[in-house]
């Protein structure tokens, strides 16, 4: 199977690698097209997160794919590297790769188990790539056997089950590392997903003011409504605010620092102890902040510990899970291997309808005293005919697909010879395929 999956996630790199070679939303298109561009590669998507960054592709071949994906990873967009990126990527290939998608969007290979996010972030790359034209039905196929797969076992195990997401383990670490929140000031930078889940946790906290910046104020606005909690600025004001906070929560999706060391040094009280925890991938906060007199930087990273104490409930539930990846993982490789069945069943099919229509129309011009409902029963008839002489033959084709390449060609070759269905150049095509 031609299919491969070329990756570094939270399991392989370090935050530091993972922010160099993160892509900007708003250019995801252009990457797309970038990677069509590329001779080897048939079908691709790209699912980002701020724990993984993966490249999924239908090859020509396996070799010449992945070191397609590798070449592109390596020099789009990016400038020269100090260090290994081989060292950090992990190369999955055939089913490997479909059960890894699988398990991401299950919520099995996240750093935070069974986290309600991934599901949302595996549909917007299906969704960014069926609008690049960068799909085909491999990735099509596999992207909703996994969305499906996610749902499921979110439906019907404990997977998402204690409430925990990475704003609430921010400040379960925020809990944990000041104390009682109830008399600090936070602010949250950013009024995305994460900024929202942050609100509304630091509401029910009792946090005596929060404050929400925002690139756009009205998104901020908009946030602070809906809970009826906080105060919205617009981003250009944060340094300000910063002077009185003890907590600062990170999550936007810009590209840079938002918040650079001398931006912190002249904002701040050095009296005043700073809690900053960044959620962004890139990082939202330059990490030489942490240099500063009575500030402490948590990253994504370093979340992890808190994010352990708390999945329990979650990880009892993985065999079950693991079960309903096994069951969508069948589905999707009996799929994929009846492709080799499909030429010789839409040959036969297409022959058998052809003859089918040519006999009808001979039948009518000499018998043009029938009525319509005489035609119609006999073009009803003529179709029954042909559906029950071909679906034995189609059955046992598409069940031999999916079992044995080598047998189903085999069959294919059979077919090709009694029915004269021109099949020889996609035969061997085939076969070829069957060999990667």
């Amino acid at each position: 199977m031609p299919l491969v999956c070329l990756g570094l996630s939270h399991r392989t790199a370090p935050v530091e690698v993972r922010e160099r070679h993160a892509f900007p939303a708003s250019r995801m298109a252009e990457v797309l097209a970038a990677l069509r561009d590329y001779e080897a590669i048939r079908e691709a998507a790209m699912l980002q997160t701020c724990g993984r960054l993966e490249f999924y592709a239908e090859v020509d071949d396996y070799e010449r794919g992945a070191a397609q994906l590798k070449s592109f990873l390596m020099n789009f967009r990016h400038a020269a590297i100090e260090y290994d990126l081989e060292s950090y990527l992990y190369t999955l290939l055939g089913s490997e790769a479909a059960e890894h998608l699988l398990r991401v969007a299950t919520g099995l290979d996240s750093m935070l188990i069974g986290e309600a996010e991934i599901l949302g972030q595996v549909k917007d790359a299906y969704v960014q790539a069926q609008r690049a034209g960068a799909l085909g039905p491999t990735l099509h196929r596999l992207f909703h056997a996994a969305l499906r797969a996610g749902k499921t076992a979110r439906s019907t195990t404990r997977i998402g089950g204690e409430s925990l997401s990475l704003a609430t383990a921010a400040i379960e670490a925020a809990r944990t590392r000041v104390g009682t929140l109830q008399g600090c000031c936070v602010v949250i930078a950013g009024a995305g997903k994460m900024g929202r889940t942050a609100l509304l946790r630091l509401r029910d906290e009792g946090v005596a003011r929060v404050i929400v910046a925002n690139r756009t104020l009205a998104n901020a606005s908009e946030l602070v409504e809906s809970a009826q909690f906080g105060e919205a600025i617009p981003m250009t004001d944060l340094q300000g605010v910063l002077a009185c906070a003890d907590v600062l929560i990170a999550s936007t999706g810009a590209s840079h620092f938002i918040v650079s060391k001398e931006m912190l040094e002249r904002a701040r009280d050095t009296q005043r102890s700073l809690l900053v925890v960044d959620l962004a991938v890139p990082r939202d906060v330059d990490p030489d902040v942490a240099a500063l007199p009575g500030v402490c930087v948590v990253d994504v990273d370093g979340l992890q510990p808190v994010i352990e104490e708390r999945l329990g409930v979650r990880r009892e539930a993985i065999p079950d899970v693991e079960r309903i990846i096994d069951r969508f993982l069948d589905r999707f490789l009996r799929w994929y291997r009846s492709r080799f069945a499909l030429p010789a069943i839409a040959s036969l099919t297409q022959k058998a309808e052809s003859i089918r229509l040519a006999e009808l129309e001979r039948l009518f011009a000499r018998c043009s005293q029938l009525g319509d409902r005489e035609r119609e029963l006999i073009t009803g008839m003529s179709l029954t005919i042909v559906s029950r002489l071909l679906h034995s033959a189609i059955a046992n084709i598409r069940e031999k697909a999916t079992a044995d390449d080598a047998e189903v060609l085999s069959h294919v070759r059979v077919l090709d010879e009694l029915f004269e269905l021109n099949l020889s150049a996609r035969i061997a095509e085939l076969g070829e395929a069957s060999q990667r």
